[in-house]
């Protein structure tokens, strides 16, 4: 697909949903402790914050007490200029996310296309770049589903590209993150990998791993609390950072990008 410069970054909205009381409920690969509903509302709070502080007009959908992970919006969707679709998430907890988040979207875009088939696609395993869109299999994001996918994108004119998603990595985007301008972030399990091929990638220090997950949103890189090594990697890399605390998010395998749908109307 030709190179859309910003597609990756440049953002004129989101849509967030609030953490539920629930949410103590929510999935998770190692038990870190429940999450408290009161202090993750606050650090959510200041994640919507950030994301207007940045430029963007933020729609903050309300709790979903029936769906404990209903917080990480970016899951059951992915949005381009061109529309949105709705996505089928790996974890049978979550299927009734999918059709909750069309009621979001439809307003929003003119197009609003499902996941074809019967396979799984969960947006934490979709990187987006302006050159080219990587689906990563996961536990939680199958063949089927990833083909299905690759094919729609294709159809709207963008190139996809599957991959096969290192053994202990929960989701693509748990150890890896655009960080514009050509310049990925990741763990050094995934800079091995050669999914990035000749691009710069800025190397996650070791036992920051955590911190590969960041978003850039326009100007700045939102960046989790606590890896003040990776932050450094990313200043140094000529990127200006923006800190935000993610424990909470933390204890049901969550991180800055799984709680936001991002994309431009313009």
């Amino acid at each position: 697909m030709p190179h859309r410069n910003g597609l990756s970054f440049r953002f004129t909205n989101a849509i967030t949903r609030t953490p539920s009381d629930s949410v103590a409920n929510g999935l998770r690969a190692e038990d870190g402790g429940d999450p408290d509903a009161d202090r993750f509302r606050a650090e959510h709070s200041l994640y919507v914050k950030a994301l207007q502080a940045a430029g963007l007009t933020v729609d903050v959908l309300p709790p979903f007490e029936a769906f404990p992970d209903s917080c990480f919006v970016e899951d059951p969707a992915f949005c381009l200029p061109d529309g949105a679709i709705v996505l089928r998430p790996g974890a049978s907890s979550r299927a009734g996310e999918s059709e909750a988040i069309r009621g979001a979207l439809e307003p929003r875009f003119a197009k609003v296309v499902d996941l074809p088939g019967a396979g799984d696609v969960d947006g934490g395993d979709v990187l987006m770049l302006d050159d080219i869109i990587l689906v990563g299999l996961s536990a939680r994001t199958n063949r089927e589903g990833s083909e299905s996918f690759a094919a729609v994108l294709r159809e709207w004119g963008y190139e996809a590209r599957v991959c096969n998603t290192p053994d202990g990595v929960l989701h693509f985007k748990t150890a890896c993150s655009t960080l514009g301008d050509g310049v990925i972030l990741a763990t050094t399990t995934m800079a091995e990998s050669g999914f990035f091929a000749d691009r710069k990638v800025v190397v996650v220090p070791e036992g920051e791993e955590y911190a590969a997950n960041v978003i850039r949103v326009n100007d700045v890189v939102l960046v989790p609390e606590g890896y003040p090594k990776t932050r450094s990697a990313i200043e140094d890399a000529g990127f200006r950072t923006v800190v935000l605390p993610t424990h909470e998010a933390r204890k049901i395998d969550g991180g800055l990008s799984c709680l936001s749908l991002r994309f431009s109307l313009q």
